[in-house]
């Protein structure tokens, strides 16, 4: 079997490509959706992405971590969510990012515990959830108390007061589509473990299509002249959590980061 250089089956690449370019099928076909009071679909719940794009949103083999975290360190194998897998890096942008990843453990916001900005918030491996109104939709994350307001005037949005690590996010309903403007980034977070990033300039529009009652086709297009030469697309299946009283818990990680940040600052090391 034929494989890529970063050891994955073409076969394996090939499938998820297909699958990534083709979700149309699937939403197309859907009329069971749960709907709001004001028709629109309803998104109420609590929602989480299943995958490896928290490490990689590119297609990637599996791969060591820090040799004295041995297997629980490592990363796994996935397949890609950017459609087409191919990120359009500028020149000196690639070697940014490759350098992001030279420097991951020390330097990857999340390990810092700072708010994982958009889009990757979404997909990282918690869950996080929807709460829906008519004029603001709140979204909560776990991970570092994360959370942003969509607000529900797309057509006449404000700016951002302040570059912040999750922008500011203006929505609107495109039919049963809920598509969110979200600008006005701080230009720190990364959009994976891999190094993968933007600049403040970054502008990304979601797109949440219902595909079923319990799960959500999500896109994310990402625009940053600074750093792209042309906008490229992230896309996903969030799945609610069935559970019976399911719940976002707070992942309160800032204390498990302060050795790491000002741990040379310290006279005694406390580890």
């Amino acid at each position: 079997m034929t494989t890529r250089p970063n050891g994955l089956p073409m076969v394996v690449g090939a499938l998820c490509v297909g699958l990534l370019l083709a979700p149309g099928m699937a939403v197309a076909q859907n009329a069971d959706i749960a709907r709001d009071w004001d028709g629109h679909p309803d998104l109420n719940g609590v929602w989480q992405a299943i995958g490896t794009a928290n490490w990689d949103i590119q297609d990637h083999p599996a791969s060591a971590g820090p040799v004295d975290t041995g297997a629980i360190g490592s990363i796994p194998p996935g397949q890609g969510v950017v459609v087409g897998n191919e990120i359009p890096y500028r020149p000196e942008a690639l070697a940014q990012k490759q350098q992001n990843f030279e420097n991951r453990w020390t330097d990857d916001p999340e390990i810092k515990c700072f708010m994982p900005g958009v889009p990757r918030a979404t997909y990282m491996p918690y869950p996080f959830r929807i709460i829906q109104g008519d004029k603001k939709i709140m979204m909560i994350y776990g991970f570092a108390e994360a959370n942003r307001t969509v607000h529900m005037d797309k057509e006449n949005p404000e700016p951002a007061p302040i570059d912040t690590w999750m922008g500011r996010s203006h929505g609107e309903w495109d039919g049963d589509t809920l598509v969110i403007d979200a600008a006005g980034f701080n230009g720190q977070s990364w959009f994976d473990r891999a190094g993968n990033y933007a600049s403040y300039n970054l502008h990304v529009t979601e797109r949440y299509t219902p595909m079923g009652p319990n799960a959500i086709l999500y896109e994310a297009t990402i625009e940053d002249d600074t750093v792209f030469t042309e906008p490229w697309t992230i896309r996903l299946p969030l799945y609610r959590r069935l559970e019976e009283n399911a719940q976002v818990l707070e992942y309160k990680c800032v204390e498990f980061s302060e050795d790491l940040i000002y741990g040379h600052l310290r006279k005694e090391p406390t580890r």
